[in-house]
């Protein structure tokens, strides 16, 4: 119900404001941000058939965001999943993980662990370079190929500048929790951009990002802790991070080209709480721990060329190389020396990429129609070594696994106006595979400007999801686990629809109201899942078995006057889950579940003091979702696990000096101190029994956390 008041009243108060609304060119150029992801050429917002969110350049800097799970926090619909144990930061929308949201920059799909622009470690994505982020919601299977299903996120970096040099450098001290020292506690990073324009045609970029996570200790005593009683170690483990970057561009006429390259490197340390005695005869026994060191490279380079065949085709072609190596290094580390010994580091995972996408458009002197030819090509290298302990070849001998997967495709797109006010958009693809059946993909969508600045948009969108590395050839085996891939997986097919309306008021004040209201619905066929197969002993395999439904209503409310900018949201999601486990003989509730999201911001900038005040508000509630188990009778079982809900809030001040040459920004993240969010286990869904384990907590964060960052600019020609 209050959802309901919300949307009237937002949308009388709209009405009412007709009256008063002053329809000029200035105003509504406001919002007319030129986008570019899923558009067969870069337009404004408003010509979209797609319904585009946009994080632009400032809000990253009022948010001090270093990588992308600094900011995603506080968006509808989109949930950051961390994980202390390990470092990473996954993103989930709409009830799914990472596996369905496809994360690329500049269009192309960023290499990960198991994936190609999937699963994503957020912490891993950089935005010193970044010159906005750009959102679609829902499939986007056509454009983007395999795994777009719950949609996708595109980082639009920096190109080039105004100025002959664009000299930037950022210091940015944060603590974690409570803890901070500048040794061996808090967050400390360092950063330096230089932009150089040799003239109208040439221009270069060049940067460095150095960031140093030292982990949380919480109720932890930190590597050199000597006492063995499980407490040596961190609740989330240090992470050292460097990135580099480099961007060579040139442009004349309607001929553009660049090549980028991006270096990340990072260390994440484990120290095992377990302490191993070792006999010191006649002194006191000593101590060392068997602790490891995990490793990534990451090297991309992209080259992209656009502009105009035979003065009237337009092309856009990118070329792209990835690689990544994840190391392991094994070692003993003595406590009362802290010196290390008996070192082996070996190459656990890698992943080498090619990959090419390009397009062709305006095929007719017609504005009104509009017609986009393209391609992709992708080929995985992917590896895996037998000493991880996660891949063998069967129970008998661990061995490498060394797998292709590759695809081809093809994709049309065409855009019709058939009206100033009404645009259609039908798109298709099909997809030649190496490992799985041919795929395709296809959606339609619908624009209709209506009068007074309302703006209605359609779509449906059918997609597919492809198997990962880890489902297809896991095999990990041993006196106390079974897990087991599957090579005969097929890919999950899923078909989305949305309808999305949007109005803006100017009125004569010089306050703009902005309303946006969206309904989307997603089912997901031959979902893939872990699931228990057999209960003594416990075996587990990736199957394709499950069915996922999801509905969901968002609105989001803007209000712009003067120096105040205000933005409230809410988001209601409902989700169905069907999981069958056959060869048990039960099956879950497929009944939906639903979660509710708030979120709001608001800053007001005082002009005088050159000083802008954010603050930002997020409310996720109650999520549900059905697992196995076994109950008292050591029968399987469905039980409900519900995650209580919590809140999120960050806050920050941002001031310049000397003619914007320097800038300070202070804020708090994590207001609230959530650590932990605890999870309950409610009634089976099928026999209505009571799962026996207690409630388990689900790592959110590691409480509230102050930062202050200091940059300094310098512009000149």
């Amino acid at each position: 119900m209050k959802i309901k008041f919300t949307l009237f009243v937002v949308v009388l108060f709209c009405q009412i404001s007709v009256g008063q609304v002053k329809d000029t060119i200035a105003s509504r150029e406001k919002l007319s941000e030129v986008v570019v992801t899923g558009q067969l050429e870069p337009q404004s917002i408003k010509k979209s058939v797609f319904n585009v969110r946009v994080i632009t350049k400032e809000n990253i800097k009022q948010l001090a965001a270093n990588n992308l799970a600094d900011v995603l926090n506080q968006y509808l619909n989109i949930t950051v999943q961390n994980s202390g144990s390990d470092g990473r930061s996954t993103v989930s929308m709409f009830g799914l993980d990472s596996q369905y949201f496809k994360i690329l920059v500049d269009n192309i799909p960023l290499v990960s662990d198991t994936g190609m622009g999937t699963n994503v470690d957020l912490t891993q994505v950089n935005l010193d370079d970044v010159e906005r982020i750009e959102i679609i919601e829902g499939s986007m299977g056509v454009t983007h190929g395999a795994n777009a299903v719950t949609g996708i996120l595109n980082i639009i970096t920096k190109k080039g500048g105004s100025n002959k040099w664009d000299i930037s450098a950022t210091i940015q001290e944060e603590t974690v929790g409570n803890e901070y020292s500048l040794t061996d506690k808090g967050r400390h990073i360092q950063s330096v951009k230089v932009g150089h324009k040799f003239n109208d045609n040439w221009y270069i970029n060049i940067g460095g990002n150095h960031n140093n996570f030292k982990g949380f200790y919480d109720d932890k005593q930190g590597k050199d802790y000597i006492v063995n009683d499980g407490l040596r170690g961190y609740s989330w483990l240090p992470k050292e991070q460097w990135v580099g970057n480099a961007m060579l561009g040139y442009q004349k006429d309607n001929f553009k080209i660049f090549y980028k390259f991006d270096y990340y490197g990072e260390n994440v340390d484990f120290y095992s709480p377990v302490l191993v005695p070792q006999d010191n005869y006649p002194f006191p026994e000593t101590f060392f721990a068997r602790d490891k060191r995990y490793l990534t490279n990451r090297f991309y380079h992209h080259l992209n060329a656009n502009g105009k065949l035979f003065s009237k085709l337009n092309y856009n072609v990118s070329v792209s190389h990835q690689k990544q190596e994840r190391d392991a290094e094994l070692f003993d580390y003595q406590l009362e020396t802290k010196k290390e010994s008996n070192n082996n580091r070996f190459t656990y995972q890698s992943k080498e990429v090619f990959y090419s996408t390009g397009t062709l458009s305006n095929f007719f002197n017609n504005k009104k129609v509009d017609f986009q030819l393209g391609y992709e090509i992708t080929n995985e290298n992917g590896f895996y070594s037998g000493a991880a302990g996660t891949f063998l070849d069967n129970v008998l001998q661990s061995v490498d696994v060394r797998k292709r997967l590759e695809n081809y495709d093809i994709f049309t797109v065409a855009e019709i106006s058939l009206s100033d006010k009404l645009s259609i958009r039908p798109g298709l693809r099909y997809s030649i595979q190496n490992t799985f059946k041919d795929q395709y993909a296809s959606s339609l969508g619908l624009r209709y400007l209506f009068k007074k600045g309302l703006e209605v948009r359609a779509s449906l969108g059918k997609s597919y999801r492809t198997p990962n590395f880890d489902e297809l050839y896991t095999y990990f085996v041993d006196s106390n686990h079974n897990v087991q891939g599957n090579p005969n997986l097929v890919p999950e097919n899923s078909t989305s629809y949305e309808v999305s309306f949007k109005r803006v008021c100017d009125l004569k004040s010089g306050a703009q109201i902005a309303n946006n209201v969206a309904v989307t619905f997603l089912d997901v066929d031959d979902r893939i899942d872990l699931v228990l197969t057999q209960i003594t002993p416990s075996k587990y395999k990736y199957i394709n078995i499950n069915k996922y439904k999801m509905w969901n209503i968002s609105t989001t409310e803007q209000y712009a006057y003067k120096n105040w900018n205000v933005k409230i949201g809410a988001a209601l999601v409902g989700i169905s889950q069907k999981l069958d486990l056959a060869e048990l003989g039960i099956t879950s509730d497929d009944k939906f579940l639903y979660s509710l999201q708030l979120n709001s911001s608001i800053s007001y900038n005082v002009s005088k003091w050159n000083t802008l005040f954010a603050l930002y508000y997020k409310y996720n509630g109650q999520q549900q979702q059905y697992a196995t188990g076994t109950n008292e009778k050591g029968d399987a079982e469905f039980y409900l696990n519900k995650i209580n809900p919590y809140s999120w809030m960050d806050a920050s001040v941002r001031k310049s000096f000397f003619k914007n040459q320097f800038e300070v920004t202070v804020g708090a993240r994590n207001l609230f101190d959530i650590k932990n969010v605890q999870i309950t286990q409610g009634n089976g869904g099928s026999g209505g029994g009571t799962h026996a384990a207690g409630p388990q907590a689900l790592m959110l964060g590691y409480g509230r956390s102050y930062f202050l960052k200091l940059t300094y600019n310098l512009n000149f020609n």
